[in-house]
């Protein structure tokens, strides 16, 4: 790899391979770079909302407590370099270019074989491991599961502790179209003898969960039962809550993210930071559990983008996403005028989650936008109304609002985190106009 534009485009280009289930081209890609997944201390973070969320706040307690600590993620927002990150900040493009070029001769190699070439999902899953493994050490990992679980490419990490944050029914072309065939590739990453705390509600799913865990003999942390994290209040940047398990009661901790669902998510990151405490001699003090959670910034998680007028990001992209949103929206904003500016992929539950957030919201723009997955305006039509219309462009929708908007209402642009990312781009542009 020469530079940055031309790995990026190498990466970007294996997406004609599309979603390659299985790890054998993982594991033949780890075998030729001797091992990388071997050399780090990781936790496995799965599950269909709260994945990210949880990450972050995992993350900034761990670095409040002086833990280099590394996070593989996605999508990214922002910048591409944002998937491989330590302490929260993108590693270089300089190291991308590395990383690209380390991959590239063995994916190369791999066209011949039977196994076929690796999908840019497995790419970016093998920089992540060569990167923490051994260009740049760190404490511990943080990697976040891609799709499912059992056939993700992050699964041939043998992780410290695994989490499963919640089971809803999303990519059901891949993981089934039941809740228990869902929650068992969920539950694919549990390992032998290693602990999972799980947020996990739906008994069906629970029980696929507790089972597996059982058959590894993995000591398993439910929410609700062995931890919880009870809501007290909701601040302007956060929830307040009190948090309570057998290793540690914590009153009134606060969030650094909004929306009721948050003190869960938090809750298991408190949990995590706790275990690694108690079982892995990490030097947490209460303080860095207390100010990492305030201090944890995740985007296009109920992200404010402008205060004068309103415009609030949230990356609400399956149906449990948007009632997540559609309930904090009404516990944020019961008598504001609400305007919901939503884009999503085709083969999401549109009439489901555009039923949803036409229940929180005074008006609602269904909005096309460039992604190859994305809805067009002839899958929105049908669903056209009196409050629904369809954009002539996101861009349009937010001049119009930033121009018309009272103090009172508020703008809600939710929906797939790739548009989160497209809207984010040209924010400044748009508000400039």
């Amino acid at each position: 790899m020469n530079n940055y534009e031309e790995a990026l485009t190498w990466i970007h280009g294996r997406l004609r391979t599309g979603i390659k289930p299985g790890l054998e081209r993982m594991e033949y890609i780890m075998s030729r770079l001797n091992h990388p997944e071997r050399r780090v201390r990781a936790v496995h973070i799965g599950g269909t909302n709260g994945k990210g969320s949880t990450t972050a706040m995992l993350r900034s307690i761990l670095t409040e407590a002086g833990f280099e600590t590394g996070t593989f993620t996605s999508p990214y927002i922002e910048q591409f370099n944002e998937r491989i990150s330590v302490n929260g900040t993108p590693i270089s493009d300089e190291e991308i270019t590395l990383l690209a070029g380390k991959i590239k001769t063995i994916a190369d190699e791999m066209e011949d074989l039977e196994i076929g070439g690796p999908s840019e999902f497995e790419i970016i899953t093998a920089m992540a491991f060569y990167y923490f493994a051994y260009v740049h050490p760190v404490d511990i990992v943080l990697f976040e599961v891609g799709l499912g679980g059992r056939l993700d490419s992050t699964n041939i990490v043998h992780p410290i502790l695994s989490i499963i944050t919640t089971i809803g029914m999303d990519h059901l072309q891949f993981l089934g179209d039941t809740i228990e065939k869902i929650a068992g590739e969920k539950a694919g990453i549990i390992k032998s003898g290693i602990p999972v705390i799980t947020a996990v509600e739906q008994p069906e799913a629970l029980c696929v969960i507790a089972e597996k865990a059982a058959e590894k003999k993995a000591a398993l942390y439910e929410y609700g039962h062995d931890f919880t994290g009870a809501w007290t209040a909701s601040l302007e940047t956060g929830e307040q809550f009190d948090f309570v398990s057998a290793y540690s009661t914590r009153p009134s901790l606060q969030t650094g993210l909004v929306g009721l669902h948050q003190v869960q998510n938090a809750s298991m990151a408190v949990m995590a930071a706790d275990y690694l405490r108690m079982y892995y001699s990490f030097l947490i003090e209460d303080e860095h559990i207390k100010s990492g959670l305030e201090k944890a910034a995740w985007p296009g998680r109920f992200e404010t983008l402008s205060r004068r007028p309103l415009v609030i990001a949230d990356g609400a992209h399956n149906e449990e996403g948007v009632a997540a949103l559609v309930k904090t929206i009404g516990q944020r904003f019961p008598d504001r005028y609400i305007t919901i500016l939503f884009a999503a992929m085709r083969d999401k539950p549109l009439d489901r989650m555009i039923g949803l957030l036409k229940e929180s919201a005074d008006k609602v723009f269904l909005a096309p936008f460039d992604f190859p997955r994305a809805a067009r305006t002839q899958d929105y039509e049908q669903f056209q109304s009196e409050t629904v219309q369809i954009a002539q462009s996101y861009q349009a929708a937010i001049q119009s609002f930033q121009q018309n908007a009272f103090k009172q209402d508020v703008l809600i642009i939710t929906g797939s985190l790739y548009f989160i990312s497209n809207v984010k781009k040209d924010m400044k542009t748009i508000l400039s106009k």
